[in-house]
């Protein structure tokens, strides 16, 4: 057994946070209360029940393909091989702008989790992170990742396509060859660049195309003694 860094790659759900400009934030209620609770069971003994509404395009989330397309696998439908423990690499790239396909290494992302690192998770919560200038794919990237067949595509930024596109070409051609995306990552500073499994499962709803999940990477350590994961 090695030991293993767990890493989180999500960021947490609050009431009323914004994701996406123009869409409503969550709202986390309480629908039983602990006080309630107690006339309901032993003394000494009381549960919370909790509530939450938003949409599905909250904090970190999947985008299968009926996201895109009518007729593309929901969230129940997305493969479980695609985005759970899946061997992983990073691709560093700038902060800003579109990514062209001269980030991609094609020799490094065939069936394997391609999470982009541009640095603009560190904008979460202020304006600057729905700026127009926030980094992307562009089309001959995702072009290129259509072709190397990867599991699944992720990036740590307020959208995988430019704002300004109205047709969306990275959604657009992942998600009609059945790529699944995941966008708002975080923390993938804390990865190397390879070496690491990818986790991301949506939960299985049906008619459902995009679903906040709890993505997170283990980043085995050779040779070390074997020891309890450490999450960062």
């Amino acid at each position: 057994m090695t030991a293993a860094d767990i890493v989180d790659l999500s960021h947490p759900v609050r009431h009323g946070m914004v994701t996406y400009p123009g869409l409503p934030g969550p709202e986390v209620t309480t629908q039983m209360s602990r006080e309630e609770s107690r006339t309901r069971y032993a003394d000494g003994v009381e549960f919370h029940i909790g509530r939450i509404s938003m949409v599905a395009n909250t904090g970190t989330y999947l985008d299968a393909p009926f996201h895109r397309y009518s007729d593309g696998a929901d969230t129940s439908g997305v493969a479980l091989d695609r985005v759970v423990d899946v061997e992983g690499v990073v691709v560093r790239t700038k902060e800003t702008g579109e990514v062209g396909p001269e980030a991609i290494d094609r020799a490094a992302v065939a069936g394997k989790a391609v999470l982009f690192h541009t640095g603009w998770d560190a904008h979460w919560g202020t304006g600057r992170y729905f700026s127009d200038t926030h980094p992307f794919l562009g089309r001959a990237a995702a072009e290129l990742l259509v072709e190397l067949e990867p599991a699944v595509v992720g990036i740590d930024s307020v959208n995988i396509d430019s704002m300004t596109d109205r047709s969306r070409p990275a959604h657009s051609l992942l998600l009609e060859q059945g790529i699944p995306i995941v966008e708002h990552l975080h923390h993938l500073d804390k990865l190397p660049t390879s070496g690491f499994r990818f986790f991301a499962p949506p939960l299985a709803v049906v008619g459902l195309g995009t679903c906040s999940v709890r993505a997170f990477g283990v980043v085995d350590r050779d040779g070390a003694p074997h020891a309890t994961p450490k999450t960062r």
